[in-house]
């Protein structure tokens, strides 16, 4: 097995006067030749947007941009036409294909927005645009919850690679599996709210853990919270 722990103190960090956002991997003008991806995944940013401010129309071409809102509303506006407000515990995907352009903004006045950006490669370069969106987060229920996948199973929204991205809302005092049948696969695991331990390592809020050379782990909620994660299944 190998392993690659990134603490939340070492994640790269960007701050402006109305964004403060966090890179678990090489960003903007921050740059670690250990901390380029895994697989496929590019980019995983914790960002925070100051009431009514945000990024204004830019593009992106060949990238699948998944956007996770934890806290507040994010306002997406795009070239394919589509407008919308993205409430908390929404997930939005867009894949930029040929080429899209887009804005995202806070529309609130007074509330700042928290949320995840991530970055995933296509498998292939070229492809027409498309977006979707749907709620994610609920009750803890303790269970794995598909919400990317190739071929858009079990009510997820399908990617263009070949990928899972899966939430979890795990109580306090409980512990589950996750296993695949391809030990040439790899785990990203990221931890949103709450502590768990799994593969021997103990990881807390904003914390990182990238497994290869397995096909499963068992993990377990740490103290009196609820855990809150982000499991990545990709090929490596």
């Amino acid at each position: 097995m190998k392993k690659l722990l990134t603490r939340s103190q070492e994640r790269m960090h960007s701050e402006t006067d109305w964004l403060d956002s966090f890179h678990s991997f090489s960003f903007g003008g921050h740059y670690d030749p250990g901390r380029m991806g895994f697989g496929p995944l590019r980019v995983v940013n914790d960002d925070i947007i100051a009431p009514g401010k945000g990024f204004g129309m830019h593009p992106h071409r060949d990238m699948e941009i998944i956007s996770l809102v934890l806290e507040g509303q994010l306002e997406h506006k795009d070239s394919m036409g589509n407008g919308r407000v993205i409430q908390t515990g929404d997930i939005q995907y867009m894949s930029a294909g040929t080429g899209v352009q887009h804005s995202e903004f806070n529309p609130s006045d007074t509330v700042p927005v928290h949320l995840m950006q991530i970055w995933i490669e296509p498998y292939e370069k070229g492809m027409a645009p498309r977006y979707a969106d749907q709620p994610i987060l609920g009750k803890v229920d303790n269970e794995w919850k598909l919400l990317l996948s190739p071929d858009g199973r079990d009510g997820s929204m399908e990617i263009r690679q070949d990928a899972e991205l899966r939430s979890l809302q795990l109580g306090a005092g409980k512990c589950i599996g996750y296993a695949t049948a391809n030990r040439g696969r790899g785990f990203w695991l990221f931890v949103m709210e709450g502590e768990i331990e799994v593969a021997g390592e103990h990881l807390k809020k904003g914390d990182s853990l990238a497994l290869s050379g397995i096909s499963d782990l068992e993990m377990s909620t740490v103290g009196p919270e609820n855990a809150n994660l982000l499991l990545f299944d990709l090929p490596v």
